[in-house]
């Protein structure tokens, strides 16, 4: 009976993969995001930041020459529900982040030094197709195959903002994120993650001197390639493309499209049947305007309930 308990325990660490999304909205990679999870977990995140180059927490504001650095604790909470016949997640996290550097807008240098907190982020997710809600007890029977779903992510404005600066940690305005994803196993280990989202924004009412700036959807498609290991760790290697949020300032049109493609990886090592650590890192690739950087980062995770 033990190892029976053991094996579910490593399934379902190899399955449950929620990461507390970065602010950096359209460029976040997040492999395993549609997979299934036995109902009634709770996991508790916290990990640190790293990010350096065109890293902006507001993506309305593109930036030339950027050089700035940003990083802090990131706290979050996560659980696994039903609906109906059919699984669920909801998960909300924020960070605590201190920004420093400089860059070009619009032919002028500017810098600056922040701290204070994100913008909130809440997420609702639910698989209609190929991963029912299951207990624990239920979920050692389970076999992935091909899972379908969607999910919708709100930015909540709760971090620092100051129309003095241009350079905010805060946005000052609501975002929300409709997505599709799926995840199919390949065969033995692998398995194939997909994901098709579109980010809209509230106008900013209050943007930088006190001017009014609306933006475009950013639409976005990630990609992971997952292997999984014995004992429940796992590697992901990801990718991103987004495009779109084109801005308007005080009713004139600016200059400013994202057309951009970032690459990352992505480790999962469990610890014991309540903890885990995720490792994960990116880079841009391809861009277009703005938002070329680098980010490292880690987290613990710790979970509980749910029968386990």
């Amino acid at each position: 009976m033990r190892n029976r308990v053991v094996r579910v325990t490593r399934l379902a660490w190899a399955l449950c993969a929620w990461a507390i999304g970065s602010a950096v909205g359209a460029q976040e990679l997040e492999p395993r995001a549609y997979t299934n999870a036995p109902v009634g977990l709770n996991f508790l995140i916290a990990g640190l930041t790293d990010s350096s180059g065109g890293v902006l927490f507001d993506p309305s504001v593109a930036l030339d020459n950027a050089h700035i650095r940003t990083d802090g604790p990131v706290i979050g909470y996560a659980r696994a529900l039903r609906v109906g016949d059919m699984s669920s997640k909801i998960d909300v996290g924020v960070s605590h982040v201190c920004l420093s550097g400089s860059a070009d807008f619009q032919g002028q240098r500017v810098s600056g030094e922040r701290c204070g907190l994100s913008d909130a982020r809440a997420r609702w997710s639910v698989n209609f197709f190929g991963a029912p809600a299951l207990s624990l007890k239920e979920f050692a029977g389970y076999r992935q195959n091909l899972v379908l779903g969607a999910s919708l992510q709100l930015g909540v404005p709760t971090g620092a903002y100051d129309p003095a600066h241009l350079i905010n940690i805060g946005t000052n305005r609501w975002s929300a994120k409709p997505e599709i994803g799926l995840s199919k196993v390949l065969g033995g280990r692998w398995s194939l993650d997909l994901a098709l989202a579109g980010t809209f924004y509230e106008t900013n009412q209050d943007f930088y001197g006190g001017r009014t700036r609306a933006q475009d959807p950013i639409y976005s498609f990630q990609a992971h390639a997952v292997r999984l290991f014995p004992k429940g760790a796992w590697l992901a290697v990801d990718g991103t493309l987004y495009r779109g949020g084109r801005t308007v300032t005080d009713g004139f049109a600016d200059q400013d499209l994202q057309s951009n493609t970032r690459l990352g990886l992505t480790v999962g090592l469990p610890i014991n049947r309540r903890q885990s650590l995720k490792l994960y890192y990116s880079t841009g690739v391809v861009t277009r305007t703005g938002t070329d950087f680098d980010t490292f980062g880690g987290a613990w995770q710790y979970r509980w309930g749910g029968g386990l």
